[in-house]
């Protein structure tokens, strides 16, 4: 999966707290190469064993799992001809007692977790390889059992070193007054006493050392010397032999390769299902049914980053729509109910149980895609809207029916107009491939878009209006608000510049056909009756529910499309009419104009904006203000309005006198 998508929905910071749940390296590995699966029939097993291992350890039931310290670097040697030290060999014997350990406790498990215990059977206990470990080796050192030659040469290194303790004695008397202080010490492998500088050519021996101050002199009695000789030589075999002991160890454990690395990988799983189950009573998480139908039922779903304080998350789809458009204000829990969806989704195909209720139910998707937050980079000077272009991109390129994704904040960074266009066509292309997808935006344009096109449906997340506090709840069927006026209003902006904000808000909004809008409506329901086989409509039918955003809900029945055409035609019939002089909004060009004609035959109006008069179709536009609001008196000359100044010049001295030279040019109405 990508992992851009998995840091997006924080599917990384999930792996990172299950990784504090694992005692072994080989647990951890587990963890970090986990990656949510397709198969639905391995991702049911899994969950079962989870849920098994939950059940394990519910009541207080330690598994015993050894943290593997050294066991890495040790397997890896096999076969390299290295030689296993004592503390390596140490680790082999601890790994095996574990072992038996592991299969004890899991042979008392059958009953309560039957898959889970199964893998213990694979096990080896390797009796012969452990008994020989601890009888070599003890307190960590060789014993002397290790080997019968190995007992012998201690004995005789024992017997050397009494008869050097004992010529040490008598010297250490015999030059008492010449000794800095009573005491023997080493240098290397030799013993040798502390003699003071004045005195070192009384007594007989080599100079080892000297002090740092020069005032003592560490000698090797010369009666000593050929003891330490002895005792040396000895010392060397004693080595060798040890090291005879050692090399047989190391051959067992590698004979037995193949058995220790299955004890390994065992113990791995354990550790694995082992953090699974802890981190899912920690969620108090619990399984949940699959299917292969893109329908997912969150009950009580908990974002498993946010704790238990987390308001709850229900959601469905899947059902009769299989895209859903979330609205409401900022802060009101879009984003975080977008991750909950994706996130438990990719938690639960990787085996893991969730933080929801029961009856909760998720589809298997063989691709999660996100669009979340801005993505922008200073290093590569990406806006906010080529950010979410690149990843919607990236989103085309692989949707399909086994897809879910993910858009956060449709049709932001960009012009809202040209936003909001391509919104609708990616949605609706997004549709057509078969994926399921969840988004969520602040715009009316695609709500009423969700609101009439089939397989779509809104939603919205509640807020409180009279603390300004989100209430992270999501309601599925209506669609909500961004509540920006009543924020503002609360927050302290003048009621009388809210009451111009909704003036001009509702003004833009009336009478709006929203042309853009209406045809991808009737491209959307022409494409998903062609998919369930039905005629397409006729070019005037299709015209007729293009006319209107507030068709009926569209249906393939003769009968609902004679009523949807009768209330399209009487919505043809009442197009707005307009005075010349009125002030009109042009929804196209987003600004004002004056009206200068009355509409002809085909519902075309001169329209003045900013001195340059523009043919417009009247269903483009909506009032804006009235005629009479604007020159009160009736008697007003509009001329004043649609002429120039030179024009309006030559007209007076037109009526003042005859002047040949004096000509007005009036341009065409055929604009």
């Amino acid at each position: 999966m990508n992992f851009d998508v998995t840091n997006r929905l924080e599917y990384e910071k999930v792996k990172e707290r299950l990784a504090d749940f694992a005692m072994s390296y080989l647990g951890k590995n587990h963890i970090e190469q986990m990656a949510p699966l397709t198969d639905k029939r391995v991702i049911e097993q899994w969950l079962e064993e989870t849920e098994e291992t939950v059940q394990m350890i519910k009541f207080g039931a330690s598994i015993p799992i050894p943290a593997l310290e050294g066991m890495e670097q040790i397997f890896s040697g096999f076969g390299k001809g290295l030689l296993l030290s004592i503390e390596e060999l140490q680790l082999i014997g601890r790994l095996l007692e574990t072992t038996e350990q592991l299969k004890r406790f899991m042979a008392k498990k059958e009953t309560v977790a039957p898959n889970v215990s199964a893998y213990a059977k694979s096990m080896y206990e390797l009796k012969e390889l452990k008994s020989e470990i601890e009888r070599c080796i003890r307190h960590g050192q060789l014993t002397d059992q290790a080997s019968p030659e190995l007992g012998k040469i201690r004995k005789k290194i024992v017997i050397i070193e009494e008869r050097i303790k004992k010529k040490l004695d008598g010297t250490m008397q015999r030059y008492r007054s010449y000794l800095q202080e009573f005491v023997v010490s080493m240098r290397g492998d030799r013993y040798v006493v502390p003699v003071k500088k004045e005195y070192r050519k009384l007594i007989p021996g080599a100079v080892l050392d000297e002090s740092a101050s020069g005032q003592t002199v560490f000698i090797e009695p010369a009666d000593l010397a050929q003891l330490s000789f002895e005792l040396n030589g000895w010392r060397a075999d004693e080595a060798r032999e040890e090291t005879k002991v050692l090399a047989h160890l190391t051959d067992m454990a590698e004979e037995h390769r193949h058995e220790i690395s299955i004890n390994l990988e065992t113990i791995g799983h354990y550790d694995f299902l082992a953090a699974k189950a802890k981190y899912a009573r920690s969620l108090d998480g619990r399984s949940v049914r699959l299917n292969t139908e893109g329908k997912i039922r969150i009950v009580g779903g908990k974002h498993p980053l946010l704790g238990s304080q987390s308001v709850p998350l229900h959601f469905e789809i899947g059902e009769g729509y299989r895209s859903l458009i979330i609205t409401g204000p900022n802060t009101g829990g879009k984003t975080v109910a977008l991750k909950t969806i994706g996130l438990l989704t990719m938690m639960v195909q990787s085996g893991l149980l969730v933080p929801v209720e029961e009856e909760s139910s998720f589809a298997i998707y063989s691709e999660v895609s996100a669009d979340i937050g801005d993505g922008q980079s200073l290093e590569h000077s990406l806006s906010t809207f080529s950010s979410h272009i690149k990843n919607v991109i990236r989103i085309l390129r692989s949707a399909g029916p086994s897809s879910l994704i993910l858009l956060d904040e449709l049709a932001t960074g960009t012009d809202p107009g040209e936003g909001i266009g391509l919104s609708i066509a990616v949605l609706e292309e997004l549709y057509k491939r078969g994926a399921t997808v969840v988004a969520t935006t602040h715009f009316n344009e695609i709500k009423q878009f969700a609101e009439e096109a089939p397989g779509f449906q809104n939603a919205s997340m509640a807020f409180d209006l009279e603390t300004l506090q989100p209430l992270y709840r999501l309601t599925i069927g209506s669609a909500g608000s961004s509540y920006a006026f009543q924020i503002a209003l609360k927050l302290g902006i003048p009621k009388d510049i809210i009451e111009r904000s909704k003036a001009i808000t509702y003004n833009r909004a009336q009478n709006d056909p929203l042309v853009s809008l209406e045809t991808a409506l009737a491209d959307h329901r022409t494409s998903i009756g062609a998919a369930l086989g039905v005629p397409e409509e006729t070019g005037a039918a299709r015209a007729k529910s293009a006319s209107t955003i507030g068709a009926t809900a569209w249906s393939t029945t003769k009968t609902t499309t004679e009523a949807s055409d009768t209330k399209n035609e009487k919505q043809l019939s009442s197009l707005p009419s307009f005075d010349i002089g009125d002030s009109v909004w042009i929804h196209s060009l987003r600004r004002t104009g004056i009206v200068c004609s009355q509409p002809d035959d085909r519902g075309n109006i001169v329209v003045m904006i900013q001195k340059e008069k523009v043919k417009i179709n009247r269903k483009r536009l909506s009032l804006y203000i009235e005629k009479k609001q604007l020159y009160p008196d009736e008697s007003y000359d509009l001329d004043i309005v649609f002429e120039s100044k030179e024009v309006r010049k030559k007209r007076k001295q037109m009526n003042k006198r005859h002047d040949p030279s004096n000509i007005i040019v009036k341009p065409s109405e055929e604009i």
